[in-house]
């Protein structure tokens, strides 16, 4: 019985640890670019750790400029969705032969014999000789050629801003295996997941470029201190290699043109902030206003959710937009300033939402996208003092423009198997920021910050999931958030309470609510009445077993539990019918219902 019980124990312990497993990769990389041709080509050492409790018999690449040509996954789908995908600009079917992508591998070998390989678009196929059994490693070596496409997503050449190359998803990325498997969906424009490990890149070209990217210089003597003296190779022939080493990331890109400024401004806990950006004199002086604006948006980061781990990040001229990266970000940088530095906190934000906690993107994009635009709307209102009632109006009414639109899919769709562009959007978004504002109305927003920075010191270098923060959540608040987490996430429900009416009985008020709405939540109900005082009246639902503590400068009154199934209540308060002014639902806006319009009771 002692060794069954032991044996048992012992799985139990396996089965745990086995929840959060990563696997690890190192890659070391030699790549050489011919501005003139747009090709490149380069050698790739892949040093693969299996922590997973399983035994592999494959690995898959990511190849993704091969989505850059007629007829790939991405150029069908973009024919394909229910609405225009508003981020291409162009056909992938128009690219000449010098506009289209791609991506070739060659002499793959593990551990220096030749595997087997099969190519499917942008995924690369490779059975392994030797099957990489739990806790071992292997060595991946191979050699690659690419072309980089136009600038028509993320990843390009010649943006319009005429940066010469923004070399995103350049290189073969192994593909990340996890609790779920082999993640290898095709490369559609849509989202990542990459594994955790240590970058070593070596990038030659002609010696006029300023190169900008992930990971730490490691030859800025070679190169020219700072870059600073960049301009006095400009006469000179040849080439020349730079060498970066970016930790504990699970990308790795670059920007590299011939017309760089490069400034580098200090951040936060001794963190160099280094920009890169056209020498352009309609966006210098914006470019420099930006610089302090940005180690403000760091302090922000570091407070509300947790200190930035690296010692360097880079914002580049570049891209289409705005796209993060590890240690950097890509943007456009011809815009008014209060765009520029709207976009530099979004991507700066990404770096905690994404680059630190790694959220697999394709299955859970809303933690993304919509974790980071709630900090980062929030931090943009701090830095440029704009000091708004609700700063996050504008992620609401998108989502309860969703919400009314006919053609919202759940939160927890594939970001790849939305029919249309717009609802992934707004879903991601929209939906995904109001997530958190609404769970600060829910358990408090202190409890709401600590619950963040909880999350962050517990799952930064990890792979979180929906599930993580709402146990996170709990923990900090002592109430349950399972019917939150699924009804948000996992459905289409939406919120719709009303005040139905209010019956006088002598001395007290009765007053009657209705849950429209198939998404039950607690409720905060201000009553003002016309001697001017005013109280809030709160209603917990059975679901929560907790109550939130009085958010409010103002008498707080804990009402009896609301049953979710019940579509009625009743509460009732110590004061005549007559005496009462006004009584509202939810006066802060933070509880996303989609009709206002029956949340508050008016007196006449």
């Amino acid at each position: 019985m002692k060794q069954l019980t032991l044996a048992l124990a012992f799985l139990f312990s396996l089965s745990l640890s086995a929840q959060y497993w990563q696997q690890k990769v190192d890659y070391t990389m030699n790549v050489e670019l011919d501005a003139e041709t747009a090709d490149y080509t380069g050698t790739q050492q892949l040093v693969y750790t299996n922590n997973s409790p399983e035994t592999l018999t494959k690995v898959f690449y990511h190849l993704y400029f091969n989505a850059f040509r007629p007829e790939s996954d991405m150029a069908i789908r973009l024919k394909n969705g229910g609405d225009k995908n508003r981020r291409f600009k162009v056909s992938i079917d128009s690219l000449t032969a010098f506009q289209q992508g791609y991506l070739k591998v060659s002499s793959l070998k593990q551990d220096g014999v030749p595997v087997q390989t099969v190519e499917s678009g942008t995924i690369l196929e490779v059975t392994l000789n030797t099957p990489l059994i739990s806790g071992a490693s292997t060595v991946l070596d191979l050699t690659f050629n690419g072309h980089v496409p136009d600038m028509i997503r993320r990843g390009g050449k010649n943006t319009k801003e005429g940066v010469a190359f923004s070399m995103a998803q350049w290189y073969p990325k192994l593909s990340e295996y996890d609790v779920d498997g082999w993640n290898t969906d095709p490369y559609t424009g849509r989202e990542f997941h990459g594994v955790w490990g240590d970058f070593d890149v070596k990038i030659t070209l002609d010696k006029d470029f300023t190169v900008g990217g992930s990971g730490y210089l490691q030859n800025a003597d070679k190169i020219g201190k700072g870059y600073s003296d960049r301009k006095k190779a400009k006469s000179k022939k040849g080439k020349i290699t730079w060498h970066f080493i970016a930790p504990n990331v699970h990308d790795f890109t670059f920007a590299a043109d011939t017309d760089y400024i490069h400034d580098v401004y200090p951040g936060p806990n001794n963190v160099d902030l280094h920009f890169f950006y056209k020498n352009n004199p309609d966006i210098i002086e914006n470019w420099k206003k930006l610089q302090p604006l940005t180690a403000e948006l760091m302090v922000y980061f570091n407070e509300k959710v947790g200190e930035y781990p690296y010692k360097q990040y880079s914002v580049i001229q570049g891209g289409d937009g705005g796209m993060e990266y590890a240690m950097c970000t890509l943007i456009t940088g011809e815009r008014k300033f209060g765009s520029l530095v709207g976009v530099t906190a979004h991507e700066l934000a990404h770096s905690w939402f994404q680059h630190i906690l790694a959220t697999n993107e394709t299955k859970h994009e809303w933690m993304d996208e919509g974790f980071t635009t709630f900090i980062s709307t929030l931090a943009k209102d701090k830095v440029l003092k704009e000091d708004k009632d609700f700063p996050l109006e504008g992620s609401y009414n998108g989502y309860l423009r969703l919400a009314g639109s006919g053609v919202e899919q759940t939160q927890n769709t594939n970001a790849n198997r939305y029919h249309y562009n717009y609802a992934y959007e707004s879903t991601a978004y929209n939906k995904g920021a109001v997530f958190l504002g609404q769970l600060g109305y829910i358990i408090g927003n202190e409890n709401l910050y600590k619950t963040l920075q909880a999350y962050y010191d517990e799952f930064k270098f990890k792979h979180p999931v929906p599930n993580d923060i709402r146990r996170i959540a709990e923990r900090v608040s002592g109430i349950q958030l399972r019917w939150y987490l699924t009804d948000w996430t996992q459905t289409t429900n939406t919120i719709d309470y009303a005040v139905s009416d209010i019956v006088d009985h002598e001395n007290t008020t009765q007053i009657n609510l209705e849950r429209k709405g198939l998404m039950p939540m607690p409720l905060d109900v201000l009553v003002r009445y016309k001697d001017g005082t005013q109280e809030m009246h709160y209603i917990p639902i059975t679901l929560m077993r907790g109550e939130k503590e009085n958010p409010y400068a103002l008498p707080w009154n804990i009402e009896q539990d609301w049953s979710w199934a019940n579509p009625k209540y009743s509460f009732s308060v110590a004061h005549k019918a007559e005496d009462i002014e006004l009584i509202t639902i939810d006066p802060t806006y933070y509880m996303a219902d989609v009709d206002r319009e029956n949340n508050t009771y008016q007196n006449e």
